[in-house]
Order: C-alpha cells, then sequence, then structure tokens
C-alpha cells in the first residue's frame, strides 16, 4: 500500500472531482480525497508527486501499433522540405542500414515540399538504385521506384489502383502492396520494433491503446503475434482484427472487429477518394468511392452483430459515414443489442442528419483531433477540395451535443501519438464553434476512450476500485489557457502505482514476459 500526495488529482468522472491524496494497494486505487483518513496514516510508503497534475492514463482509440511500430524504425520523411533532402535522408539511411535490401518510408506530402507534388518513379530512380517505396503521410497511398516495382507481382501491377507512369500505388494496389512488402520482415525484427514502440508510449503517458491489425501477412500471422506480444507489452492493447471474414475472428475468441484496410467503407481527403454525397469542388467529377456496396457492408455487419462482436469500420466522407449508419441501422433492426458500443472511424464530415441517427442507435466515434492541424494535409488544401465542407470537419463538439460518445486517437503512423496535442486541437478547433472544453477534452483520452472499448469499469479514471494507471503531468490543464495546451508535458507514467521503466531489453524478454502472463491467467 503507498499514498501518492502532493499534487492536484484530476478524476475524468461523468461528475468530476478534483483532490489531493489518493491511496494505492496491489496496483489499485483504494482511496481518493483531500484528507488522509486516519486508517491510512500509519501507512509508511508514500509518493511526493511534487506538486504535478494527475490524470488517468491515456488512451489512443485508433492506431495501426504494428505499421507505427515498424514505421518509426525505418525511414520518416516528414521533415523534408524538398526533393533534394528527400535523396540527402535517403542516402543517408543507406549509409546507416547497408543491409536492408528495400527501403520503406512514411510520411511523404505535396503539401510539405517546395515542389507541391509527389515525386515519381522517375525522381526516385534517380535518387537509389535500392528498391524504395514511400507511403503518403495518410497511409493510404505511396509511390515506389522501379528496383522496387519489379519485386510487385502483376496480381499488384494490373490493378487499377496502380499508376505505372508515376509509380503510384492507390486504394487495393496500395493495400495488396503494403502486404507484399511487409512479409519479409524478421519475427525478431518485428519484435523489437514493438518494444521501442511501447516504450515510446509509455513516455508520452498511454496506458491503453486499442490497435487495428491484420496487414494480410502469411495465415494472419501478424494478428497472432500481436495477441501474443500484447500480454507481455507493458501497456493494455484491444486488437481490432480488418477483416470482414467473420469466422477469423470467432475462431480466436476475439470481441471486436474491424478498423481499416478491409473495413474502410472509403479512401481519404489526401488521395481524394473519400466518399462524398457532393462531388469534390476542385472535380465536378469526382465523389470519391465507395470500396463496397452497401448489401455487403450490411451483410457483413448483421453477421458480427449477431455473434455478439463490436464492429469498427473506418470511414471519413459522409456517403461513408450513412454507409456505416445504414448497416448498423440494418444490423440492429436484425438482432437488437443495447450495448453493442460499435464504432466508426474518423466520420470526418457527419452532417448533423447522421449525427442524430448515430445517435439513435448509440454508435460510438473514434476521430483524431490531432489531424485538426496536421501539416502535411492544411487547411488551405482541404479547403481547396472541400469547399465550406471544410469547416465543417470533426464537429466535436456537435458530436458531444447530439449525445454520441467520442474518443481520441491518433491514426499512428499517419500523426504521432501524442494525447496532450489531440486534447490542444479539440479545444482550438478550427471551426470556434467546435471547440470543446478542456475537461471533455481529457475525457476524450481517458474516460471515453475506456468506454469504447468497454473498460471503463477498471480503467479511465480516477476511482476507487480501478487500476492505478495514471499520468503525471507538469501543469493542471484545467488551469491552462486553451491556447497553452500544447506547452504541457508528460513527467511520468505509473502502471498500476509502479512508476514506468523499461525493463524488456530484448524481443526474448518480451516472449517471456508473455508466456509468464499467459501461464500465470491459465493457472
Amino acid at each position: 500500500m503507498q499514498i501518492f500526495e502532493n499534487a492536484e488529482f484530476i478524476s475524468c468522472e461523468n461528475q468530476n472531482r478534483v483532490f489531493r491524496v489518493m491511496v494505492e494497494d496491489r496496483g489499485r486505487i483504494l482511496f481518493t480525497g483531500d484528507h488522509l483518513p486516519e486508517a491510512y496514516r500509519a501507512v509508511p510508503t508514500r509518493t511526493d508527486l511534487r506538486g504535478g497534475c494527475i490524470l488517468p492514463a491515456f488512451a489512443d482509440t485508433h492506431m495501426h501499433f504494428e505499421s507505427f511500430a515498424f514505421f518509426r524504425s525505418t525511414l520518416d520523411v516528414r521533415h523534408v522540405r524538398n526533393f533534394a533532402e528527400l535523396a540527402d535522408a535517403v542516402h543517408a539511411y543507406e549509409q546507416s542500414h547497408p543491409r536492408d535490401k528495400v527501403i520503406l518510408g512514411f510520411g511523404i506530402s505535396a503539401h510539405t515540399v517546395e515542389e507541391g507534388q509527389l515525386p515519381d518513379r522517375n525522381r526516385l530512380d534517380q535518387i537509389t538504385d535500392t528498391p524504395l517505396c514511400l507511403v503518403k503521410y495518410d497511409g493510404h497511398a505511396a509511390v515506389a521506384n522501379t528496383p522496387l516495382l519489379e519485386k510487385l507481382p502483376r496480381s499488384i501491377t494490373e490493378q487499377a489502383g496502380f499508376d505505372k507512369t508515376t509509380g503510384g500505388l492507390y486504394q487495393q494496389a496500395y493495400y495488396d502492396g503494403v502486404n507484399h512488402l511487409t512479409r519479409s520482415i524478421s519475427l525478431y525484427q518485428v519484435l523489437k520494433n514493438m518494444l521501442g514502440a511501447a516504450d515510446e508510449l509509455a513516455r508520452r503517458g498511454f496506458g491503453l491503446i486499442h490497435t487495428v491489425e491484420g496487414l494480410g501477412f502469411p495465415l494472419d500471422a501478424d494478428i497472432d503475434l500481436m495477441r501474443f506480444a500484447a500480454r507481455g507489452l507493458p501497456q493494455q492493447y484491444r486488437i481490432y482484427f480488418q477483416t470482414m471474414d467473420v469466422r477469423k475472428v470467432t475462431r480466436r475468441k476475439l470481441p471486436r472487429i474491424g478498423g481499416c484496410f478491409a473495413t474502410a467503407l472509403d479512401g481519404c481527403f489526401g488521395t481524394e477518394d473519400a466518399a462524398l454525397s457532393e462531388p469534390y469542388s476542385n472535380n465536378a467529377a469526382n465523389r470519391g468511392f465507395l470500396a463496397y456496396p452497401q448489401q455487403q457492408v450490411n451483410a457483413f455487419v448483421r453477421e458480427a452483430n449477431r455473434l455478439g462482436l463490436q464492429v469498427s469500420m473506418h470511414a471519413i466522407g459522409d456517403a461513408a459515414v450513412e454507409q456505416a449508419i445504414i448497416a448498423y441501422e440494418t444490423a440492429l433492426k436484425d438482432f437488437p443489442r443495447q450495448d453493442h458500443r460499435h464504432i466508426i472511424i474518423h466520420a470526418s464530415i457527419m452532417p448533423p442528419p447522421l449525427l442524430e441517427r448515430a445517435a439513435g442507435i448509440g454508435v460510438h466515434i473514434a476521430i483524431q483531433p490531432p489531424l485538426l492541424h496536421w501539416e502535411q494535409e492544411p487547411m488551405s488544401y482541404l479547403t481547396h477540395i472541400l469547399g465550406e465542407r471544410a469547416e465543417r470537419l470533426m464537429t466535436c463538439k456537435s458530436m458531444i451535443d447530439h449525445g454520441l460518445t467520442i474518443a481520441g486517437g491518433s491514426d499512428a503512423p499517419c500523426s504521432y501519438p501524442d494525447a496532450i496535442s489531440g486534447i490542444h486541437a479539440a479545444c482550438n478547433h478550427p471551426d470556434p464553434d467546435q471547440r470543446i472544453s478542456t475537461l471533455d477534452a481529457l475525457r476524450m483520452h481517458t474516460h471515453w476512450a475506456a468506454r469504447l472499448s468497454f473498460d471503463e469499469q477498471e480503467r479511465g479514471t480516477l476511482t476507487p476500485g480501478k487500476v492505478a494507471d495514471f499520468v503525471a503531468l507538469d501543469q493542471n490543464p484545467l488551469a491552462t489557457k486553451p491556447e497553452h495546451l500544447n506547452d504541457i508535458k508528460v513527467m511520468n507514467l505509473y502502471l498500476k502505482g509502479v512508476p514506468y521503466e523499461p525493463s524488456l531489453k530484448s524481443p526474448s524478454d518480451l516472449c517471456l514476459r508473455a508466456l509468464k502472463n499467459i501461464i500465470m491467467r491459465e493457472a
């Protein structure tokens, strides 16, 4: 048993409390309040939190953890400002990774380079003879040089989403291309990447991660590897299997299905293929695309809903959001469930009629506030392609006002997992009418995030009986002006009352920890 004191604690409960003392015992919160009861005054272990501010540990409700882990270990080109800097970055990577036979990079954007366009295959051919693939910042397209394209099977290069002239991979050609390339990653490297990523998430205060997985590894090995590794990693992971094959999920006894890739109903704004009800402002012939006919989406959701699964689907444009809502309405009419918590990821354009319909059936929304202030996809570009609709993106305040449960995330590796950045963005929405209170922004990344994965009985608030996972900040967000929230720093993460320290030094350590936890759970 230990006493945590000398701090401001913010509970993030429905009826929020701010208090001064917290008692923890065997990893759970025992008492919270302003004054220590007589029964605890003899407890010898006291932890001085040095005047910090304590919140429940942060949660990220939408990331691609294995992809984030991989791309943070490879070539990051989000910082390059022109093609010359891109070439320098590739050459530096080649020199520091001489054994790599393929270079995969992440984060290229036409909006952050002086040339104002993506490099094409000819430009990449001039940079290197090593097979090179650069994934766009939005994670929905890529461009490759000729040596890499020659490695791809014809089943990919003959798809409509492959642009032979530019070396661009879009839509299904992109997904299949990424699947093909990632199969060559060794098990050791995957686990090593996971360790580094989990450590970084801990340093940023995250204790709960919702990860969408399923990149097309043979026999879905990446799913099973993630399930195994999650038993040894420091955070709690909730895995969403990106598939419409419900049998794959039920065989593994997973309670949830969906995410992106195979359950992405449309594209994204970066490639101008998010599905819209009205044409793009810069192209009257383009409304984006829907990946599946309504009947197929309905059938998938109906089957999953009947089996008691929680369903999550990617939908950015309003036409895709409506397709998701229709599928959820159809499934719940077929088999009513009171507390399904089905999810729409992104919901970037969601006008009031769709908000009302989603609220009427209890759909939850996983949004990514950092994308409101995204250098790689600036508002000037969004206004160009969307017109006045750009002013109504990710309407946080309207979602809350309609009674929807919304929670924050990053879509990592697209944007960096950073709850402070998400809180700041939600409180400083480009549309002043859509700005939310700091307390609600905190709840989006703690309490409400836990609700999205049915974890609210164990996590998400500083409440007696719950797990003592919490984050220490250097400032109180409730006492900070909204425009200065980004200045707040994470000081430490505590898991079950213990300050986080990296304890897993190698993939073998991770495997041993996972095996130990599996054995203890089954004992």
